[in-house]
């Protein structure tokens, strides 16, 4: 279902996965998976540097929210009787030290958009007569004759046998595939959530969320069931954005530490790790610098005395 509001965006999205795709094609063959694998790859990577800054912004937003959670406590025990005041003490401590509860939701609701367009786009090259959103008819055909492990990049598990044989693909090959690429969909879902709940429930324990938070974990992968109807290509973006933000939290988290609540209620924050280039660095052996030349010892030879002045010498 395309969204005419959104044609701007699926030009753009169209246009980007055309000058990628030429680029490569200048060292790989046009119509080859290699050549569309990366241009998927690289678009999503592009996607994923352009929301970084939202990124940034929802990781300090809850490193935030940490270090209030020891405040938080004191407002849920003190108005555990009246829901309503704890709410309102609550946000207005958020808002008194700048922080948003709703910051986590920035990188989703920016990554909405663009898949999107990438759903809208693919489907087009797969199932559109005519060329759509700028794209040439050079581009789609290129698309549909491109195979990655012999699954071609347009098909769903779902499509007809017929038609995965007339893009000149195994229809059974063609389903494994696709089904293995849904395994790794889900699978990298299930980490990236576990990543992110396993460090907020490490953070606040008596979180009355935390019960949400585990089925959410487990339930979360069940989702990339549905991605059995998606194209190939829309499946290896998912893919690659997920292993994107499995290394992109880990950076953060190994750079930023859970702060630490001591008995007193004083909040603390741990030295970051040590990252592993500064680790090669530590355990490289330095060079030695080059030790001095010795002093060149120079023998001073006597100098000759005449025989009068010669220890022991007779006047003749």
């Amino acid at each position: 279902m395309e969204l005419s509001w959104l044609n701007w965006l699926y030009t753009a999205v169209a246009q980007v996965i055309t000058w990628i795709h030429e680029g490569y094609s200048a060292f790989i063959p046009r119509n080859s998976g290699l050549n569309w694998a990366l241009t998927i790859i690289t678009l999503t990577v592009l996607m994923r540097l352009l929301i970084f800054p939202l990124f940034l912004k929802q990781m300090r937003s809850s490193k935030k929210m940490q270090e209030l959670a020891p405040k938080v406590q004191e407002i849920r025990k003190r108005y555990k009787n009246d829901k309503q005041r704890m709410n309102q003490e609550v946000m207005a401590l958020y808002q008194g030290q700048g922080a948003n509860p709703l910051g986590g939701c920035l990188p989703i609701l920016a990554q909405f958009p663009i898949f999107i367009s990438m759903f809208t786009v693919l489907q087009a090259m797969a199932n559109s007569p005519v060329p759509k959103f700028g794209m040439t008819q050079q581009l789609m055909d290129s698309a549909r004759a491109a195979h990655i492990f012999g699954a071609p990049i347009p098909a769903t598990f779902f499509t007809d046998a017929n038609d995965i044989i007339a893009l000149n693909a195994d229809p059974i090959v063609t389903k494994v595939v696709l089904a293995v690429f849904v395994a790794i969909s889900s699978l990298t879902t299930f980490l990236t959530v576990r990543q992110s709940v396993t460090r907020s429930m490490a953070q606040m324990p008596d979180n009355p969320m935390a019960q949400q938070q585990k089925i959410l974990m487990y339930v979360s992968p069940l989702f990339a069931v549905f991605s059995l109807n998606f194209p190939l290509g829309l499946i290896l973006y998912w893919v690659t954005t997920n292993l994107w933000t499995l290394g992109q939290q880990h950076w953060f988290y190994s750079r930023n530490p859970s702060p630490v609540v001591d008995a007193k209620g004083n909040v603390t924050t741990p030295e970051p790790k040590p990252s592993l280039l500064s680790k090669v660095k530590k355990t490289a052996p330095e060079p030695e610098a080059p030790s001095a030349p010795e002093p060149k010892v120079v023998r001073q030879q006597p100098t000759r005395q005449p025989r009068s002045k010669r220890t022991g010498s007779k006047k003749s």
